[in-house]
């Protein structure tokens, strides 16, 4: 990494190939969700996303046992705590859309909910490549271009909800717009997080690229 200085330790890696890792984690949640709004009669999508948030939960606090014994981390260390924080964060807030579908007994998928499913798969990707770049940064544009890129997703997923949320509220039925409304308002959530790690990593190109 071009301007950290050549005395770092080396488990530094280790740190990051625990976000590394847990940045995929994210990626096949999103993608277990869309499965799970192409087809929700396909329980077992449920199991998967739960076992995928408890393996995050994991790395997360990986990530924070590492950078407790490592007195010098590639990347501030508070920054790092953010990164690995907001990803656990999307995962948790997708496995909460996930459990919402079961506990509210959801059967067909919701308007636009496929649709933002895609989104957030887009976002986290977008999330993993960038954490991915940080082992060497040797071009901040094109780190910054997926930051843009995120934000981007997120504006798509906003539009999405807004359109999901007039269509909702053309139904009588109070019930089911407050369980749909919540499922909707989690699924954005889900991707401001996206952008929110987005940010955390844009400061840091800023700082060291």
């Amino acid at each position: 990494m071009g301007n950290l200085p050549s005395w770092i330790k080396s488990n530094d890696k280790e740190i990051l190939a625990i976000i590394d890792n847990l940045a995929k984690k994210a990626v096949e949640t999103a993608e277990a969700l869309v499965i799970l709004f192409s087809d929700l009669s396909n329980t077992e999508q449920h199991t998967k996303i739960k076992n995928l948030e408890s393996e995050a939960d994991i790395l997360t606090r990986d990530v924070f046992a590492e950078l407790n014994k490592t007195f010098i981390t590639p990347f501030d260390r508070e920054d790092m705590q953010r990164i690995a924080s907001k990803i656990d964060d999307v995962i948790d807030f997708m496995d909460g859309i996930s459990a919402r579908t079961r506990s509210y007994k959801i059967t067909t998928p919701p308007p636009y909910t496929l649709e933002i499913a895609k989104e957030l798969v887009n976002a986290t990707k977008e999330v993993e490549y960038m954490i991915s770049k940080l082992k060497n940064i040797k071009n901040p544009q094109d780190i910054m271009t997926h930051c843009r890129n995120t934000s981007n997703i997120e504006h798509t997923v906003d539009d999405l909800y807004r359109k999901s949320i007039e269509k909702l509220f053309e139904s009588n039925d109070a019930i089911t717009i407050i369980k749909l409304k919540d499922i909707y308002e989690t699924m954005e959530t889900a991707s401001d997080r996206c952008v929110d790690v987005a940010d955390v990593i844009e400061d840091i190109v800023l700082k060291y690229g």
